[in-house]
């Protein structure tokens, strides 16, 4: 029966020899030690982020703008309320800041949910 012991020792011997300059491999800097080689990546850049927005209009329900923004949005009946009075005072509101293509799936969502509804609700990305 082998001892870990002896497994572990021959290890290290054998790590030892190999930072000693012997064969192929050796540095260039004649320290005799060696380094693994590794490639510097760079941090990948976070995606562009877009703002969902949301248009006022005269003939669409406060009630069905209110049920997009939970429905679509992930929000509560206070914040949809809150989001749903600022579009219709200031007539443009955000909805949401995501990802482009998940931006472009919303912006598509609400737009066909409207249609189907028979209402005029528009929504638009612009880059945030």
């Amino acid at each position: 029966m082998l001892a870990t012991g002896n497994v572990d020792d021959s290890l290290l011997r054998a790590v030892r020899n190999a930072g000693e300059g012997e064969g192929p491999g050796d540095g260039d800097d004649g320290q005799g030690q060696v380094g693994i080689a590794t490639k510097a990546r760079a941090k990948p850049k976070k995606p562009s982020q877009f703002k969902v927005l949301m248009l006022n209009d005269d003939y669409t329900p406060m009630e069905f703008v209110v049920m997009v923004l939970k429905r679509f949005f992930n929000m509560d009946l206070e914040q949809a309320t809150r989001v749903m009075l600022h579009v219709h005072q200031k007539g443009v509101g955000v909805c949401g800041i995501f990802p482009y293509e998940i931006a472009e799936t919303k912006v598509n969502q609400v737009m066909d949910f409207a249609r189907q509804n028979q209402h005029p609700l528009q929504c638009t990305l612009e880059k945030a």
